[in-house]
């Protein structure tokens, strides 16, 4: 027998308590189950690689809501991991056997951090940044003055070395990129943030292959085209993939791991919604599905994904975007994000800039650093499908 509710959320990462906080707030029926392996509210995951890592921000500061949101609406957490969803029965399976009964449930697992495929990746030395729980084992690992290696220079990586320098730590970044986010962002706005990495003290070796991990007594070595180098610890920051477990499970369709999901984030299959990392989620202004791993992304699906579970009318709409934090500099970013063949760079006198990006004759994004009037203004822009000029 089965408990009964009106949704289950599997995850309890942004998108998923954005779904169950708006299928609340609509007037769904019934309680709500989020179903979560990390046992405690939802939280934010931004400040985890920037005010977090640096020691800016103490942990009771994270949870999106107290404790007390939940009585106050007929919701729970369900500590486990869900194992299998039973789409004709309408229930979830946890581990040791526990079964959810719901009306509607949303798959919100989000992602995995990657690991390369090399020899020494599994030391525990080796560790990766995506939990608070990540947060904590890390700095366990870390005393002050000890090096570290960062292996990826997407804004994760970044943020990290620039976080780990300012508490005081020795820190290398390996890349096997140009430049940070050069096939994203172009050559020259890349450049730019690796000038603040090494502003930041952080020393950068890009456009080199890590081809080993081997651990000597205390120290972990790496090897990146034949360069040495040692620290303490390394951090792998080379991307996520979808959890995508239970969409293999259901037998659903999915593109490299994510779940295709239509404008209201509903699946294929009858009462069941997606949203956040693991779908892949149709666009009504693009007119085409796009992959986002952003966490204002993921809020505002999982916002959809709740209000369509109450039989709401809503629609994934707003061009894409993220902010990341390198050391104290903000940059802001709104694209479609699957590609452009033109970029403009323009340097303004106060030190910020701004980059636009087209493609086919369209504008489809715009990266600013103090550049907020060029980055609302683009974000419009690309929205109405603005012509590249």
């Amino acid at each position: 027998m089965s408990d009964e509710f009106g949704l289950v959320v599997v995850g309890g990462g942004p998108a998923g308590f954005s779904a169950a906080r708006a299928y609340r707030d609509a007037d769904g029926d019934g309680p709500v189950a989020i179903v979560t392996d990390e046992e405690r509210m939802p939280y934010l995951r931004p400040p985890l690689t920037k005010e977090l890592l640096r020691g800016d921000m103490d942990e009771e500061a994270l949870p999106l809501e107290s404790d007390a949101w939940l009585t106050g609406n007929d919701a729970s957490l369900v500590g486990g991991r869900a194992m299998r969803i039973d789409p004709v029965e309408r229930s979830v399976t946890l581990a040791g056997g526990r079964s959810l009964g719901y009306h509607r449930c949303v798959l919100a697992t989000g992602a995995e951090p990657r690991r390369l495929p090399i020899p020494g990746v599994d030391d525990p030395g080796v560790r990766v940044v995506r939990s608070l729980d990540h947060v904590r084992e890390l700095l366990r690992r870390l005393v002050a003055g000890d090096p570290v290696i960062v292996v990826g220079s997407g804004f994760i990586g970044c943020e990290i070395a620039a976080s780990l320098r300012r508490r005081g730590h020795p820190v290398t970044m390996i890349s096997d990129e140009q430049a940070p986010n050069v096939s994203r962002l172009g050559s020259e706005s890349a450049e730019v943030i690796a000038s603040w990495l090494r502003e930041e003290g952080v020393e950068t070796h890009f456009a080199r292959a890590v081809e080993a991990i081997e651990r000597r007594d205390d120290t972990l070595h790496l090897s990146a085209d034949d360069v040495p180098i040692e620290a303490k610890v390394v951090v792998m920051a080379t991307g996520v993939a979808p959890r995508s477990e239970l969409v293999t499970a259901l037998g659903l369709s999915s593109v490299n791991g994510a779940v295709p999901v239509d404008v209201a984030m509903r699946t294929e299959l009858p009462g069941v919604l997606a949203a956040g990392d693991v779908c892949l989620a149709k666009n009504a202004t693009a007119g085409r599905r796009i992959r986002v791993e952003h966490w204002g992304d993921a809020l505002e699906q999982g916002q959809i994904a709740g209000a369509t579970a109450a039989g709401g009318d809503a629609r994934w709409d707003a061009v894409p975007g993220f902010w990341s934090t390198i050391g104290d500099r903000v940059l802001k970013y709104a694209a479609w994000g699957d590609g452009y063949d033109v970029a403009r760079h323009t340097a303004h006198p106060d030190g910020g800039f701004t980059t636009w990006y087209g493609r086919q004759g369209v504008l489809v994004g715009v990266l600013a650093h103090a550049a907020d009037a060029d980055y609302e203004h683009g974000g419009r822009l690309i929205a109405r499908g603005a012509p590249w000029t």
